[in-house]
C-alpha cells in the first residue's frame, strides 16, 4: 500500500531509518534463517538496530484517539526505530491480511508516515518484507 503520488515525499531521516531496518532484518535472518520464535527476532534485530546507533522501542503502547477521547486499551505495536518508523515483526508460515490492517492502524494512530511488515519465517528474507508509506 504505498501510494507516493498522492503524499509529501519521506524525510531524508525518514529513508535512512527505513535503510537501516531492511538492512538489520537481513542481517538477522541470515543469521537465524526461518522457524524461530516472533519474539526471538525481535530481540535480535532490536540488538542489530541498536548497535548500528539507532534508538529502538519495543512493545509500546498504542492509545486510540476519537473525538475528546482516549482509550488505553488500544494497541500496541512491535518497534519504533528513531520514533520515526514502526515495524511490525512475524514469524508465521501463512501472511494474513490483517497484519497489513494492524500495521496501518498504528501508522494513523501515532501519526508516523512510514512502517515495515517483517515476516522472518520465509526462504528469503526479501519475500517477508512489505513497506508500507503513509
Amino acid at each position: 500500500m504505498q501510494v507516493d503520488d498522492k503524499y509529501e515525499p519521506l524525510s531524508t531521516e525518514e529513508e535512512k531509518t527505513g535503510k537501516a531496518v531492511v538492512h538489520a532484518a537481513y542481517t538477522v535472518h541470515k543469521e537465524l534463517g526461518p522457524g524461530l520464535l516472533e519474539r526471538v527476532y525481535e530481540v535480535c534485530f532490536c540488538h542489530v538496530l541498536t548497535e548500528m546507533g539507532l534508538n529502538v522501542l519495543r512493545q509500546i503502547d498504542v492509545p486510540i484517539q476519537f473525538e475528546e477521547h482516549i482509550f488505553e486499551e488500544g494497541l500496541r505495536l512491535d518497534v519504533m526505530v528513531n520514533n520515526l518508523v514502526i515495524c511490525e515483526l512475524k514469524a508465521m508460515d501463512n501472511v494474513n491480511p490483517v497484519w497489513e490492517a494492524q500495521l496501518l492502524s498504528h501508522l494513523k494512530l501515532t501519526g508516523k508516515r512510514l512502517g515495515y511488515l517483517i515476516n522472518f519465517n520465509v526462504p528469503l528474507i526479501k519475500q517477508g518484507i512489505k513497506r508500507m508509506i503513509l
